[in-house]
C-alpha cells in the first residue's frame, strides 16, 4: 500500500460536517455566476450533492455513473444533485467545482481530468469544510473524505494476462503496441504499471509505446495508423487501455487491411466494444461493476452530507477507500458477466448485424 499523504487522516473511519456557506442560490448548469438567495435557498443549496465528472467521449460516465448514482441520492432522500461534466477540460472542472462550492454544495463528488490539477479543487473544498469523495480517479492530494474505485493495477494486469496468453496461442508474432491512456490520468499509470509487470516478462516485443492525450480514440486511431506503416505485419497485438483507443486502434488496423489480425485488448465493457468481442475484432475488454462503484459513492456522499460516519475497509494514500474488483471478459464470459449482471441486455448486444455472430458464440 502506498504510504500516506501528508495532510490525509490515517484510519478507515472519519466524522465530516457540511458546510455552513454564504446564502448563495442554485446554479443549475453549474457555470458562470450565482447571486444571492433567501435564507431558505441557502438551505436547501447546502442539502446538495455536486457530482462533477471528467468527460463524455468514454461512454460509461453519462451512461452509467450519472444516471446510477443520481437515482441512488434519490433513494436516499431529498437532497439535490448539481451535475457537471468537464469535456476532458481541467479549467472548466475548476471553473464547475468553484460554481458548486458557491451555490452551497454540502459534498463534492469529483472524478478529476487531471489529478495533479484538482488539488486546487480539493484544497478550496476544504476551505470551505466541504469533505470531498475522489471518484474513480483519486486527486493527487489535499484532504480527501474518501475514495471509491477499482484496483486499478490489477485491471492492467488482467487485460495483460489474457492479452500475452492469446497473442501466444494467435502465433503471429511477438510484436506488440501499447495505446496506454491519458497522461493526466492518475489510473492510467496504474493500468499501464500493471500491464507492464506482465508484458515486460512475457518475452512479447514492445515495438512502440504511447500515451493517448485526453483517452482520445481519433488520436489513439491516428498513432497506431502510423506505427502500421513503420512495422507493418510484425504487429501482432495491440494493448489498448480501455474500449475507446481500442476502438480507435481497431479502426486503424482496419484500414490498413492487417491479416491476421491483431488482438487487441480494451476496458469498461462498452457497448461497441462488447459487439466488437462477439465479431471477433476485439479480444477482452475489462467489466467493472458501476453500478455497484456509483451507488457506493452517492450513499457515501449523502452519509458526510448528513453528517455521520462512514468507514472504509483499506485506505489508499492515506484516504479511506473502497476498490472494487475488476472481471475480465472475452466472447466466452459475456453471458455470464455484463448480461448476467444486466449491464447490457442480450437484445442490446445482438443487435440485426451482430444477430449471427452472437448466435456462434452462444449469447442469445
Amino acid at each position: 500500500m502506498p504510504g500516506q499523504r501528508r495532510g490525509a487522516r490515517a484510519g478507515g473511519c472519519r466524522r465530516v460536517g457540511t458546510a455552513a456557506l454564504a446564502a448563495v442560490g442554485l446554479a443549475a448548469a453549474l457555470s458562470g455566476c450565482v447571486g444571492p438567495a433567501s435564507d431558505a435557498g441557502a438551505d436547501r443549496a447546502r442539502e446538495s450533492i455536486a457530482l462533477l465528472l471528467p468527460e463524455a467521449k468514454t461512454a460509461r460516465y453519462e451512461t452509467f455513473d450519472r444516471p446510477l448514482f443520481e437515482a441512488r441520492v434519490r433513494e436516499l432522500g431529498d437532497h439535490p444533485v448539481l451535475y457537471a461534466n468537464a469535456g476532458q477540460n481541467a479549467a472548466t472542472q475548476q471553473q464547475q467545482a468553484e460554481s458548486a462550492l458557491a451555490a452551497g454544495a454540502g459534498v463534492l463528488v469529483l472524478d478529476p481530468v487531471d489529478a495533479d490539477a484538482a488539488v486546487s479543487i480539493v484544497t478550496a473544498a476544504n476551505a470551505a469544510g466541504v469533505p470531498v469523495i475522489s471518484y474513480d480517479r483519486l486527486v493527487a492530494g489535499g484532504d480527501i473524505a474518501y475514495f471509491v474505485s477499482f484496483d486499478n493495477e490489477r485491471v492492467g494486469r488482467l487485460q495483460a494476462t489474457a492479452f500475452v496468453e492469446a497473442v501466444r496461442d494467435a502465433g503471429d508474432g511477438d510484436g506488440i503496441l501499447m495505446v496506454n491512456g491519458s497522461p493526466t490520468d492518475g489510473n492510467a499509470d496504474q493500468f499501464r504499471q500493471g500491464a507492464h509487470a506482465v508484458i515486460d516478462r512475457s518475452g512479447l516485443r514492445v515495438l512502440a509505446e504511447y500515451d493517448t492525450p485526453d483517452w482520445s480514440p481519433d488520436k489513439a486511431q491516428d498513432w497506431v495508423a502510423g506505427q502500421i506503416a513503420q512495422y507493418g505485419d510484425e504487429i501482432a497485438g495491440v494493448y489498448a487501455a480501455n474500449d475507446g483507443t481500442a476502438g480507435g486502434a481497431i479502426s486503424a488496423l482496419k484500414a490498413a487491411g492487417a491479416e491476421p489480425f491483431p488482438i487487441v485488448t480494451g476496458q469498461d465493457a462498452e457497448l461497441a466494444a462488447v459487439q466488437r468481442i462477439v465479431v471477433g475484432d476485439q479480444y477482452m475488454t475489462v467489466y467493472k461493476a458501476i453500478r455497484t462503484q456509483a451507488e457506493h459513492a452517492a450513499e457515501v456522499a449523502v452519509a458526510l452530507l448528513r453528517g455521520e460516519q462512514v468507514t472504509a475497509p483499506t485506505l489508499v494514500d492515506g484516504v479511506p477507500a473502497v476498490l472494487l474488483e475488476p472481471v475480465p471478459v472475452t466472447a466466452g464470459d459475456i453471458m455470464a458477466t455484463v448480461v448476467a449482471d444486466g449491464f447490457w441486455t442480450v437484445g442490446d448486444i445482438c443487435s440485426p448485424p451482430y444477430a449471427d455472430a452472437c448466435a456462434t458464440a452462444g449469447i442469445e
